[in-house]
């Protein structure tokens, strides 16, 4: 099984479909361990792989203060850096997806190891911009 970061291919197509519509859906970041088969074929959300354990719920966290910005020629989205309190779980990825949408999947996150510390879980996104963004179109 692996985890391969990337934005799921199903959400570039939907994008130009006009599924999507990431400034007033709800979007959701699961956490996922080395289990987890999750990359580019990734279509929505699975429990499978899905992390467990005190501090987690089921379907992760509500991604907040969502914007959809456009620098130049890029689009990108961000939003708050996610956090779960009294994390004991392991986690090695995370995949984030459109609860508005049927949990159509939108990308895969990679942490390149197991992480394991336990207390607050926070995933640190990139900076917020257009040539950092985690959720881009270039």
């Amino acid at each position: 099984m692996a985890l391969a970061q990337t934005l799921c291919s199903s959400f570039k197509q939907e994008s130009w479909q006009g599924v999507h519509d990431l400034d007033t859906d709800v979007l959701k970041m699961a956490l996922y361990t080395s289990a987890a088969s999750l990359g580019a074929d990734t279509t929505v959300y699975t429990v499978t792989g899905e992390a467990s354990g005190t501090g987690y719920s089921a379907g992760g966290e509500i991604l907040t203060n969502v914007q959809v910005l456009l620098s130049g020629t890029t689009a990108y989205c961000t939003f708050d850096n996610p956090s779960w309190t009294g994390a004991s779980f392991v986690r090695r990825g995370a995949l984030i997806y459109n609860t508005s949408k049927s949990d159509k999947a939108i990308a895969v996150l990679d942490f390149g190891a197991d992480k394991t510390a336990s207390g607050t879980f926070t995933v640190q996104l990139p900076l917020a911009t257009a040539s950092a963004a985690l959720l881009r179109f270039a």
